[in-house]
């Protein structure tokens, strides 16, 4: 597998959090994001609608028929037969980069949001959970908590950019943000006890990308209202605010060595999921 990887040039957040990984363990988290930022990059570009959906199709084609000639591809099968990752859970990506190669998109309910948070995102923590050697049905199930949680982040700060791109995950309203930031702290919460399932040397590394990413919603709070939201441009956590919250993760890692395994799940948005997607058949 490559040295070099999206991760560091896309994901300033989890790149740094992943400098807490054994090197071998950070290549394929990279690996897998290569992977899932294809996918995304595909959703992204700007080319048109029949364009993206026929790229779509073609990597989909090339990922099913195991064409290795391509490194993303090639890397990402290796992860998913080392490390037993269901396809369906490959194929709910795929499904939610799909959702996105519309001429408009107009989420309206909090099921639909949760359900296409989960494909996006969710997805992505299951599988870095399988990487890091996560056995316990109980904790992947909090693995996809963490992703839908960023997600939810995600969707929270770039409310104005998707706009622009005819977008709608949440309404464009800062109430509506905030209520998606307060929920996205609901499945933060949600996925704290699991990560000691973790191994130990991977541990701080996710409790590091939790605290980090958390910290671009705190930080939306602090807008108040939408005209101070809007003025801001896109919002992230400065470097000193990434040494802050690492720092506050050590705390975080000795708490949790202290606690007994106590699992709290978003049991209701499970079950809402679970209307369209079959988790449990993906772990």
């Amino acid at each position: 597998m490559s040295n070099y990887s999206y991760l560091s040039v896309y994901a300033k957040s989890f790149n740094w959090a992943g400098f807490f990984l054994p090197k071998k363990i950070y290549i394929k988290c990279s690996a897998l994001y290569d992977f899932c930022r294809t996918v995304d990059n595909i959703a992204d570009e700007t080319n048109s609608l029949e364009i993206k959906k026929n790229n779509l199709l073609n990597f989909k084609k090339s990922f099913n028929n195991k064409e290795y000639d391509n490194p993303i591809i090639k890397n990402m099968w290796e992860l998913i037969e080392k490390y037993k990752i269901s396809t369906k859970i490959i194929n709910d990506l795929f499904d939610g980069a799909e959702s996105d190669l519309k001429d408009k998109i107009q989420i309206d309910t909090k099921k639909d949001l949760l359900i296409y948070s989960y494909r996006v995102a969710g997805t992505v923590g299951l599988m870095m959970a399988k990487i890091l050697n996560v056995k316990n049905e109980l904790a992947l199930k909090s693995a996809i908590d963490l992703g839908i949680a960023m997600q939810l982040t995600n969707i929270s700060r770039d409310v104005v950019e998707d706009a622009k791109n005819n977008r709608s995950y949440i309404s464009a309203d800062f109430d509506t943000i905030v209520k998606t930031i307060k929920l996205a702290d609901l499945f933060y919460e949600s996925s704290y006890a699991s990560i000691k399932e973790i191994p130990l040397s991977f541990r701080f590394s996710i409790l590091v990308a939790r605290r980090v990413y958390r910290e671009i919603g705190h930080k939306i709070l602090k807008k108040k209202n939408i005209e101070s939201y809007n003025k801001s441009g896109k919002i992230y956590v400065t470097v000193l605010g990434k040494l802050i919250q690492t720092f506050l993760s050590i705390f975080d890692l000795v708490r949790l060595s202290l606690i007994k395994p106590n699992y709290r799940f978003r049991d209701k948005e499970h079950l809402t999921i679970n209307e369209e997607i079959n988790l449990d058949e993906r772990f």
